[in-house]
């Protein structure tokens, strides 16, 4: 209950601070603000994601879960319902578009996903970065399984599926990568551990960077995380979008932090 208030004192306080373009003093953000997280529409390319998405809503199957992070807020069973998970844990087609319009927009060569879930968010940054590579790990072996069927009807060649927990495969991964153009933070939400792959990740960031992290109201220990980040010396420019929240680290701009409505 006490955290369910929070997260309604915490909307209503995004809701009253969040400025719109006008309100933006940056052209580097206006121009994001305008161009991007605005400028959402459907395409034809969708479609097929938002199929696979509607069979998970209907499906009937149960899997045993393996949780190795901060677990569900509404379910607790390591026998879950697929549906459920669906209802509860893929992210909507609203934020799963606006990751596919950051990937087009800053068309990273290397992009990483800390919570594959579904696969289905796997499958918008794999379409957004197009001329990319996507490496996305997933601790849960059954929901891996799941996600990599969905990987391999997808058709797509630039996704690199992980099995196995963060604290294990992360460093075997960032090894292999010279530098990481984008990151998508979202599976692990407990302000110990997101601050840690944050620190992680940032070992191979470089100035045109672009994190994106999940959730960032969560609980006030994400709230506290974000507040971390934003306090961070490499991070020049935050942007709260309320359920994401967007990290540059362009060495040519003076630190500023925004909150936004998309």
């Amino acid at each position: 209950m006490e955290q369910h208030i929070q997260r309604i004192g915490s909307y209503l306080n995004h809701l009253v601070r969040a400025r719109g373009p006008h309100g933006i003093h940056s052209p580097f953000v206006y121009t994001l603000i305008t161009e991007v997280l605005r400028n959402d529409h459907e395409r034809p390319e969708f479609q097929a994601i938002e199929q696979l998405r509607d069979e998970l809503l209907s499906s009937d199957h149960t899997i045993e879960v393996n949780d190795l992070g901060a677990g569900s807020r509404v379910l607790d069973r390591p026998v879950r319902q697929v549906a459920d998970m669906a209802r509860t844990a893929m992210k909507p087609p609203r934020q799963a578009r606006l990751l596919f319009r950051l990937a087009r927009y800053f068309d990273p060569a290397t992009v990483l996903e800390l919570g594959t879930s579904f696969g289905l968010t796997t499958l918008y940054l794999a379409l957004g970065a197009e001329h990319g590579e996507v490496t996305t790990i997933e601790g849960c072996p059954r929901t891996f399984q799941i996600a990599k069927h969905h990987v391999e009807r997808s058709g797509l060649a630039n996704i690199h599926p992980v099995l196995g927990a963060f604290r294990t495969r992360l460093p075997d991964v960032l090894r292999t990568m010279e530098r990481l153009d984008m990151a998508f933070i979202d599976g692990h939400h407990e302000k110990a551990a997101t601050l840690d792959l944050f620190e992680r990740c940032l070992g191979k960031a470089h100035p045109g960077s672009l994190f994106v992290l999940d959730d960032i109201h969560w609980s006030r220990g994400m709230e506290e995380a974000w507040e971390a980040v934003k306090a961070h010396p490499r991070v020049t420019v935050t942007i709260d979008l309320y359920d994401l929240g967007l990290v540059f680290f362009r060495a040519e701009q003076a630190p500023q932090h925004f909150r936004s409505r998309y």
